[in-house]
């Protein structure tokens, strides 16, 4: 059956929205280009001479002109390298003297003997591997000499994290920074180990690891507690896979960061199988606080509840018209508005939390509430198409209008999520090297020593010392007091 002849409005209607299709095609190709080929900064460099009138506090130091860019350019200009290097006191010194022979210290015109009138020193930082070594405990026995039903006496072993096992808290502390610290897979520190003459098959490190994350799970729940009491939280997930049933078979779960505020200055880690809003429910139980996150359906239920100040964070607002690439002075204009917020913010931090506070209720609240006048006058204006990376960029900001000021009223909220978009990078960085996790067991056990090793890098502790001394400590702490275990306590006590 021959198919009618389309009319002439028909053909006007279906030619626009061919028009469409296509230039949203085009943006969606350019943008993927970006993503593949472009730098990912987001950056805003403008050579506008209101910025100096606006700021006049924070007068840049003066540098060559650049060309407006909204994103993506990379200012490689005026900053120094730091080459420096430095060394603890305490390094030992293995001297190492280069003598002449006795020929040569023979004067040659008089014979005579030369004299020592100095030296020349050189130094040089040397390495040597890794050594191991056998720590042998023994336990001298005791009886009594005439009294055989007397017994032996004998004293008892130093309590160890794990019973039966070869490797001292010394190594299983080597071990866990290498992988969950430095992102070693197992199997490559079972090849590292097996270059000294060490074997140790990547299963029984793998059993190692899992049963020391069960052995230090008190402390890990107890870091949970103390960054749900912090009053500031800082949330975000990332995928991470799981090795299921079935030859070569994986399972996407998700591992989750809670990061808390100045009380408890923990990176907290969690792992679900699945990415539910039930998770972010069960993370966060009663919380009551500030919460910092991006735009996800889960955490927008959070904001809805009593006693959450959901602070929604601005990266992902400045991205989201960062993306829309387009020659509309209005996405710049946004662009420019947030850069500004950015700047005060830096200066903000410097100051004191009173004075943080009159900065943001002087200066950022205007430009908020300028950018929201804005931004809806734009988005209810109808003049872009409903797919433009634009437009989805205005709905975004629309969203989040109703809680876009609420980081100006507490001195401890933040402009963005960055905190926990920090500590997922290592996770990130780690996955690339070891791909998944074996087991939901692994899994956990990664969850506890992300959270462990991680904060103390975040506090500049060093995670091995702290492991091998906690591990050791472990078993004999009274179990109300746990929370002294935790790296900054921790630290606080070495110090003393």
């Amino acid at each position: 059956m021959a198919t009618a002849a389309l009319t002439y409005e028909e053909l006007l209607t279906e030619n626009a929205t061919v028009k469409e299709e296509n230039a949203d095609l085009k943006k969606q190709l350019e943008w993927f280009r970006k993503q593949f080929f472009g730098s990912k900064s987001e950056r805003l460099i403008s050579d506008s001479p209101q910025q100096l009138v606006l700021f006049p506090e924070m007068t840049p130091v003066e540098k060559p002109k650049k060309a407006k860019v909204a994103g993506y350019e990379r200012d490689k200009g005026g900053t120094k390298t730091n080459t420096s290097i430095t060394l603890p006191a305490n390094l030992p010194v293995e001297r190492i003297e280069i003598d002449l022979s006795l020929e040569e210290k023979v004067c040659k015109a008089t014979g005579e003997l030369l004299v020592k009138i100095g030296e020349e020193v050189t130094r040089k930082l040397a390495h040597r591997p890794a050594s191991f070594y056998i720590k042998e405990i023994v336990r001298p026995k005791y009886a009594a000499p005439n009294q055989k039903e007397g017994g032996v006496n004998i004293a008892p072993l130093p309590t160890t994290l794990l019973t039966r096992c070869l490797a001292d808290e010394s190594l299983l502390a080597s071990i866990l920074v290498s992988k969950f610290g430095d992102h070693l897979p197992l199997y490559r520190l079972s090849e590292i180990l097996g270059r000294e003459q060490i074997n140790i098959p990547r299963q029984v490190l793998s059993d190692w690891v899992v049963r020391a994350g069960k052995a230090l799970y008190p402390l890990y729940e107890e870091m949970g507690k103390q960054v749900l009491k912090s009053g500031a939280l800082w949330i975000d997930e990332t995928p991470l896979d799981m090795q299921s049933k079935g030859k070569g078979s994986l399972h996407q779960g998700y591992m989750w960061t809670m990061c808390g505020g100045e009380k408890a200055p923990y990176l907290f880690y969690r792992f679900f199988k699945d990415r539910k809003h039930q998770n972010v429910e069960t993370l966060l139980g009663n919380y009551t606080g500030l919460l910092h996150s991006d735009k996800y359906e889960a955490y927008l239920k959070q904001a809805k509840k009593k006693g959450i100040v959901w602070c929604p964070c601005w990266a992902h607002v400045r991205r989201k018209f960062v993306e829309a690439e387009t020659k509309d002075p209005f996405r710049d204009l946004v662009l420019e508005k947030i850069k500004d917020l950015f700047l005060l913010e830096r200066q903000a931090w410097k100051s004191s939390p009173e004075e943080r506070l009159q900065i943001r209720l002087e200066k950022e609240v205007p430009i908020i509430d300028e950018l929201i006048d804005k931004v809806k006058e734009r988005f209810l204006k109808g003049d872009l198409l409903p797919k433009s990376k634009l437009r989805e960029a205005l709905g975004y900001f629309v969203g989040l209008i109703p809680y876009l000021k609420n980081y100006t009223a507490h001195p401890e909220a933040r402009l963005d999520n960055n905190v926990a978009e920090r500590a997922i990078r290592p996770l990130a960085v780690g996955r690339k090297n070891w791909l998944f996790v074996g087991s939901e067991g692994g899994a956990e056990a990664a969850a506890t020593f992300f959270s462990l090793i991680q904060t103390c890098r975040s506090l500049s502790i060093n995670p091995r010392d702290y492991l091998e001394d906690v591990m050791r400590r472990l078993l004999d702490h009274p179990a109300n007091r746990l929370s002294e275990l935790l790296p900054d306590n921790w630290a606080k006590s070495q110090n003393k």
